[in-house]
């Protein structure tokens, strides 16, 4: 893997339905055939899917997809109704469960149009809650899972308790804006130094080039209603990516949700020098190679 050098793949466009509207997904795919497996990337509560694929000339590992495509998978990206380039019904909350026939659609989609079997879904934030829900209510769909800066009960998370402190005005409006401040704060409201100067502005140029809103439904979960899934029903494959300076879990927490996993092919990774957003952090490449390695296990021959 060291010896691999990452550059740009060409990503081609998908649409599917969800509940009668437009689901958008995109892919990249192996620069090697046959691949190592197909990866769904599964994003947060405050914007779509278009930060995993950056494009900044003289940084071509800021895309994850290009990174992993160099790798040998198939990768897509996807967004949720209410983000990205999906349709926005007007009172869609997009809640955690809400995320769940989502996903059911996108999976559906991907199976059949890349004969590509169960995929790995790797979650971040809000949609590391929505993988892993999935997970537990399709387990069939799911080959290996990945959970980044997940949360479990909420108890004692710095940011969450922040965060409930603007509760009424969450659950006052469907959405809420989003500004270049805000999405800055994503990288550094937990260790001004951890984020990668050079991906800070690209990242928010991106997200704003499509959207200036999201909906409220994940920050009204995550304050009101966890936990949103039970980890003692979740079978498959699982690695918890932890970042060190991450404030929406406490590690107790999240050591309770990996204790309670019942496959013993699970992993807990402590990211060192790592906040909540892992891949435009200075040590993004921790995150990277954590999820490869994890997504690359052989298979497991005995289970007695």
């Amino acid at each position: 893997m060291s010896t691999v050098t990452t550059t740009r793949q060409p990503s081609h466009e998908h649409w599917t339905q969800s509940n009668g509207k437009k689901l958008f997904l995109a892919e990249k795919r192996s620069v090697t055939q046959p691949a190592k497996g197909t990866i769904l990337l599964v994003h947060g509560s405050s914007m779509g899917s278009q930060g995993f694929d950056l494009d900044i000339p003289g940084d071509p590992d800021a895309s994850i997809l290009d990174w992993f495509a160099c790798r040998g998978f198939n990768i897509w990206r996807m967004d949720f109704l209410g983000y990205g380039r999906s349709d926005k019904p007007a009172d869609h909350l997009a809640t955690i469960a809400q995320g769940v026939p989502d996903l059911l659609a996108a999976t559906d989609y991907i199976m059949k149009t890349s004969n590509s079997g169960p995929l790995m879904l790797i979650g971040f934030s809000s949609g590391a809650l929505r993988a892993a829900l999935f997970a537990q209510k399709h387990p069939d769909r799911v080959k290996r899972l990945g959970l980044d800066a997940m949360v479990y009960t909420g108890k004692g998370s710095p940011t969450l308790i922040k965060r409930a402190q603007k509760i009424a005005e969450w659950k006052s409006s469907v959405t809420r804006p989003i500004d270049p401040a805000f999405l800055l704060s994503t990288m550094t409201r937990d260790h001004s130094e951890t984020a990668m100067e050079s991906r800070k502005k690209p990242y928010v140029d991106a997200i704003l080039a499509i959207e200036t809103t999201v909906p409220n439904g994940t920050y009204i979960d995550m304050c009101e209603n966890l936990p949103v899934c039970d980890p003692k029903e979740i079978k498959v494959p699982t690695v918890i990516l932890r970042g060190q300076h991450d404030g929406i879990a406490t590690d107790e927490d999240l050591l309770e949700f990996f204790k309670l996993l019942p496959n013993p092919d699970k992993e807990y990774v402590m990211m060192p020098g790592i906040a909540h957003a892992a891949a435009t952090s200075k040590n993004y490449l921790r995150f990277y190679d954590a999820a490869y390695t994890f997504f690359s296990r052989p298979e497991t021959v005995f289970k007695g």
